[in-house]
């Protein structure tokens, strides 16, 4: 039977997370202008607070005071549901990460988890496939050809990418042997990374994140010089912005996703000494801000890369996916299960 002291512990540990997502979702529009700005020799964003870090507030009271705008579309209610669902499904793929190791306190260990499911990959990739329809509703329903190009383009490269991405993980869980996030972390403590195991499989899902959360150079659903503003042209006031608000929800959930799967998640080199000489907290926290290391690192390589690779054309984005991608991926696959084949007979032959 769950006691009220589990509930409000989960209760806690979710509003904690789905804070942090919002607050790194907000500050990373600001950490992208001064990475686009330090890049072409700018200043950017130095007005709002110091160094601009008030911008981020300003920016949102502006869309929250921004006029409301309904395009000439007999679909007003999917108009509105089509952000809904862009920015629920960005924050839902965090209730299965683990940020940390458990931390005693008042007596109790907590977890640093929403929620430790068997399936936890399948779980995330459940919900990225529901975002999809988010973009698509909303293309649909403004109303534009624009944006309903905007949203085909989108959901085309969305649906072709997990392909690919799907099939990269599959070699790392033939390797790890579970789909919960949590095992999967304490299998690479110290220097266990599976980066190192799995190099292949990383560089394939890093790619197919770009094109997932519709990151430069796979844009092409929003890109301006061709198609306006893509699937979000008629949007406007916080409709635009949970648009804005998911894309880059959706970078931190992806960055942090990387981190766990591949390097390491919260494990770092010594984690065990810490515990056993600092204590059981201290070494924990310690391992929570190397997890936010980690993630702060891919978004600024997210950001990295939008400021220094031109865009794709479609073909060019279609054969990178089914060409190269899948195929890679199912090379990986077999190169997998030959090794692992290997390491079993030479272990039932006592070699």
């Amino acid at each position: 039977m769950v006691d009220g002291t589990f509930i409000i512990e989960k209760s806690v540990v979710i509003i904690v997370v789905f804070a942090i997502t919002m607050i790194m979702a907000m500050y990373s529009t600001w950490a992208e202008r001064k990475v686009a700005a330090y890049l072409q020799d700018r200043v950017g964003p130095n007005r709002a607070g110091w160094g601009g870090l008030l911008q981020p507030l300003a920016d949102g009271m502006k869309l929250f005071s921004k006029e409301e705008f309904f395009p000439n579309t007999p679909n007003k209610f999917l108009f509105v549901v089509g952000p809904a669902i862009a920015m629920s499904t960005a924050l839902m793929t965090s209730a299965v990460i683990p940020w940390g190791d458990k931390l005693h306190i008042f007596g109790r260990d907590v977890y640093l988890q929403a929620t430790d499911i068997n399936i936890g990959i399948l779980y995330i990739f459940g919900v990225l496939s529901v975002g999809v329809y988010g973009i698509m509703i909303g293309g649909w329903a403004s109303n534009n050809k624009f944006s309903l190009m905007g949203a085909i383009r989108a959901a085309s490269q969305m649906v072709s990418y997990e392909v690919a991405m799907g099939l990269s993980i599959i070699a790392l869980l033939m390797m790890t042997g579970t789909l919960s996030l949590k095992v999967i972390s304490e299998q690479q403590s110290e220097w266990h990374w599976n980066v190192l195991y799995q190099p292949l499989s990383f560089l394939i899902f890093l790619i197919c994140s770009f094109a997932e959360t519709n990151r430069t150079p796979f844009d092409l659903a929003e890109c301006e010089n061709e198609l306006i503003g893509g699937y979000h042209t008629e949007y406007s006031s916080m409709k635009m912005g949970f648009y804005l608000f998911a894309e880059y929800a959706s970078m931190f959930i992806s960055a942090t996703i990387i981190s766990v799967l591949f390097f390491g998640g919260y494990n770092y080199p010594g984690m065990s000494w810490m515990v056993e000489n600092a204590g059981v907290n201290p070494a924990n926290l310690l391992g929570i801000a190397v997890l936010f290391v980690k993630i702060c690192f891919f978004i600024f390589f997210y950001m990295w890369v939008r400021w220094t690779i031109p865009r794709f054309r479609y073909d060019q984005l279609m054969n990178l996916g089914w060409k190269i991608l899948i195929p890679l991926s199912i090379i990986n696959i077999m190169i997998t299960g030959i090794v692992i084949l290997r390491h079993d007979i030479a272990v039932y032959l006592g070699f």
